[in-house]
């Protein structure tokens, strides 16, 4: 969601790449919240690490703490860290689920505003 917002939002001043330690598919939850702001990420494919290891990237973020331990270095001019509760791991009816991927999104959102200063 964070690389989405990015590209889609601050794609004049930013480009974002994302991985994960153990990628796997993009989650349709995460494809109905961000469609939800007009940003459509339903052909992103979720991607490994591996794929950026000779990549110099002037930031590198992590957001999660299990990435963090995982991946303690990674080229980057700058490291930055913040955790985010992964909505993926919510249960429940439908609705609870949109609602845990509205929430990461929404705090996605206003992290990147404070941090990168749109």
């Amino acid at each position: 969601m964070a690389e989405a917002y990015v590209n889609s939002m601050l794609g004049e001043k930013y480009s974002a790449s994302s991985a994960g330690t153990k990628p796997s598919v993009v989650n349709p939850f995460a494809i109905i919240v961000m469609k939800e702001i007009g940003v459509d990420i339903s052909m992103a494919r979720s991607k490994s690490l591996d794929e950026f290891r000779d990549v110099g990237f002037d930031y590198v973020v992590t957001v999660c703490s299990d990435a963090e331990d995982i991946c303690p270095f990674f080229p980057g001019k700058k490291h930055i860290h913040r955790s985010f509760k992964d909505p993926s791991a919510s249960s429940g009816i439908e609705e609870v689920k949109l609602n845990a991927f509205r929430k990461s999104r929404d705090e996605i959102i206003a992290w990147i505003g404070k941090t990168f200063k749109e």
